[in-house]
């Protein structure tokens, strides 16, 4: 006999059930299976350096895995020497003076996330999220129990959120700021002085602000890109920062990050991380160490690779007609406007959003980039300059003959 409560209960919980997939992993992977099947396709989905990582990093991952010391768990929250490595890095490349106790070692950026918004929010509590954001931020958000606001910028103001907007969006249940500088998916970066004003506004408020810091040093044309708590001192307290070795040192695949941010959130976030996954796999944490500690040589080489690559993409794109890309100043991703090219005919179809263009461009000339919907309003594309040149400008190239036909 089967009960009413059961008639009603899901296989798969609401929450998780009400998850999306990750669009820009989507999206690599559909590139990657057709290149398994022989297809020419040229991805600009996933946003991961094309570069190997240092070999100085890889020489310590070794030794490491040779030291049965490694083989064993260690603290939740991270290797000693590792949060050592985060505090020096963390004063050396933001000039933001921290303890070990303020650092929290998690798998990945994306652990770091999710931690946060944990620690943080209540069920129904807000959280601004500036649009277009990265495809994850609002999944963990809702995860926690938060509510995502989204304060939506485009290409005319080159994707960068105001005060006014800010404000108001802001509620009696507003409780974080999500902000990340530069960008995923614009490449977009605050100048210092907005930085500043709306690190002003949050402290203000009473608002937390989580900034992701995670593409440092990924920076062109004399752009800055200052850590808020740095240039708001009194927000410390009321401040997480999150970043990690992935962007930095092509290290995608190791799967360390780390949130900084004031002792009774950091402690909360590793009582959390100490029931979920434990702690980052030694090897890796190791590696990092290495990566923190070592030179930024591997680093300028891999921007400077970047920034030409960067120039050419934005180039290409603005050279098609409806297309309208503004120059990223930091980041590997160029986020054109497509909105020119929607509803227009092109090969017997007319795209009406940036799905469908997305879609079209794949089916017709197998090249893989992730639409605007993954990160907020239709109407865009996002294009990831982390790959070689010559498949950039191949790829870019049959775009630009795709829509070249469109009427």
């Amino acid at each position: 006999m089967v009960r009413v409560s059961d008639q009603t209960r899901t296989r798969i919980s609401r929450r998780i059930g009400s998850i999306a997939e990750s669009a820009t992993l989507a999206v690599d992977a559909k590139a990657k299976a057709l290149k398994a099947e022989g297809r020419p396709v040229i991805g600009f989905g996933a946003g991961e350096p094309d570069f190997p990582t240092p070999g100085y990093i890889v020489e310590a991952a070794v030794a490491a895995a040779a030291d049965p010391v490694n083989h064993r768990y260690s603290p939740a929250g991270g290797l000693p020497d590792l949060k050592a490595a985060v505090v020096a890095k963390t004063q050396r490349d933001s000039g933001y003076a921290v303890e070990p106790a303020q650092v929290l070692v998690t798998n990945g950026g994306k652990q770091a996330v999710y931690n946060t918004f944990a620690a943080l929010l209540d069920p129904g509590d807000e959280v601004i999220l500036p649009t277009p954001y990265w495809t994850t931020y609002p999944e963990a958000i809702r995860l926690a129990g938060g509510r995502p606001v989204e304060v939506f910028a485009g290409a005319d103001a080159s994707y960068l959120v105001t005060v006014d907007q800010l404000e108001a969006a802001r509620t009696d249940r507003t409780k974080v700021l999500l902000f990340c500088s530069p960008s995923n998916p614009t490449g977009a970066v605050y100048p210092p002085e907005q930085v500043e004003a709306i690190g002003r506004w949050a402290l203000e408020h009473g608002i937390w602000v989580v900034t992701d810091e995670i593409y440092e040093h990924l920076l062109y044309d004399g752009a800055q890109a200052p850590s808020m708590p740095v240039v708001v001192p009194e927000l410390a307290d009321t401040c997480v920062v999150l970043n990690g070795v992935a962007k930095t040192y092509a290290m995608t695949g190791w799967r360390v990050g780390w949130m900084v941010g004031p002792k009774d959130v950091i402690k909360a976030a590793t009582n959390l991380q100490s029931h979920a996954t434990s702690n980052v796999a030694n090897v890796s944490q190791r590696a990092a160490v290495a990566a923190l500690n070592g030179s930024l040589d591997a680093v300028e080489e891999m921007r400077t690779a970047f920034d030409r690559r960067r120039r050419t993409m934005v180039e290409m794109l603005n050279a098609i007609d409806g297309v309208r890309c503004p120059v990223p100043q930091g980041a590997f991703y160029a986020y054109p406007s497509v909105e020119g090219v929607l509803g227009k005919e092109i090969r017997g179809r007319r795209p009406q959003t940036s799905a469908e263009l997305a879609a079209l461009i794949l089916d017709e000339v197998e090249v893989a980039v992730v639409p605007g919907e993954a990160f907020g309003p239709s109407g865009y594309l996002r294009l990831s300059y982390a790959l070689g040149d010559d498949n950039l400008t191949e790829g870019v190239g049959r775009i630009q003959s795709l829509l070249g036909e469109a009427r």
